[in-house]
């Protein structure tokens, strides 16, 4: 095998499968649940975004539950060589194996929200093996990195769920300060001091659950907020200082920025709007 491989599989008759090893390390992505394995001495029962992580040397086997039926799954494959070149970069990149071989668990359960995500950089990671891109190459390595990082964070999150749980609700908690104090500075810094964690780590659990920083989530909030008020009549030369705007210069360029128009033509268009609804 080459340093790596990434295939999708929609085969029947998968009970004919020997018991096997690899000298590589390989990933199964599994796209339906009517499929079992049999890993060392025991069988798994597979549903659909289950992820089986097998190192080398992994005693397995794949058995069809109904012959008469496909099983569809992604594989990912990783030679020992090449695994060992990206843990040189980083460690990052170790924990994932460590704890399947500490723990001898070898299948992930995800809802479908989370196998989304892994689905979504598998499908980036095919795209540019089979395409022709300028920077193909360095293209493909980093979707083998963010697959990586995003299967050892997947291992991480299962191995620490309460402090997933604290994560997931120090950012509810957050979303709900900023959505009722929204006339407030909101910076970073600030937040960190309510909330009593670094500001980095707000920053990097906004990136991680919204895709966007927090100061481009809270413009976004703020200037739908001014654009709701000033539909509801609101002065346009008070509703930006409600929402956190210190200067009206700052809040135009926002506005026009996101919206494509000015405050004053968005409600000039709005009564238009309304004035046409009532001829």
């Amino acid at each position: 095998m080459k340093d790596y491989e990434i295939c999708y599989y929609n085969d029947k008759n998968m009970s004919n499968d020997e018991k096997h090893v690899h000298s590589y390390y390989e990933v199964y992505f599994l796209s339906e649940d009517n499929a079992s394995v049999f890993i060392q001495n025991k069988l798994y029962k597979l549903w659909q975004g289950d992820v089986v992580i097998l190192p080398p040397g992994t005693l397995h086997r794949v058995i069809h539950r109904e012959e008469s039926e496909t099983y569809s799954y992604f594989a990912f494959c990783i030679s020992c060589e090449y695994y060992e070149k990206l843990l040189q970069i980083s460690k990052d990149y170790e924990y994932m194996i460590k704890s399947v071989l500490e723990e001898e668990e070898y299948i992930y359960h995800n809802t479908q929200v989370e196998f989304s995500d892994i689905q979504s950089a598998i499908f980036h990671l095919l795209e540019e093996i089979h395409g022709n891109q300028y920077g193909k190459e360095t293209k493909i390595f980093i979707g083998i990195c963010d697959l990586l990082l995003l299967l050892n964070r997947m291992v991480y999150k299962k191995n620490h769920p309460q402090k997933a749980k604290e994560e997931e609700n120090l950012y509810g908690n957050i979303l709900k300060y900023i959505d009722d104090n929204l006339e407030k500075e909101l910076s970073l810094e600030y937040l960190a001091g309510e909330f009593l964690v670094s500001k980095y780590h707000i920053a990097h659990i906004f990136k991680e659950n919204t895709g966007i920083s927090i100061h481009q989530y809270i413009m976004k909030k703020r200037l739908t907020a001014c654009k709701e008020a000033i539909l509801s009549n609101r002065s346009i030369s008070k509703v930006y200082l409600m929402f956190g705007f210190k200067d009206y210069s700052s809040f135009y360029r926002a506005f026009k920025k996101e919206f494509g128009i000015s405050p004053k033509e968005y409600k000039d268009l709005h009564i238009q709007l309304e004035n046409h609804k009532e001829v």
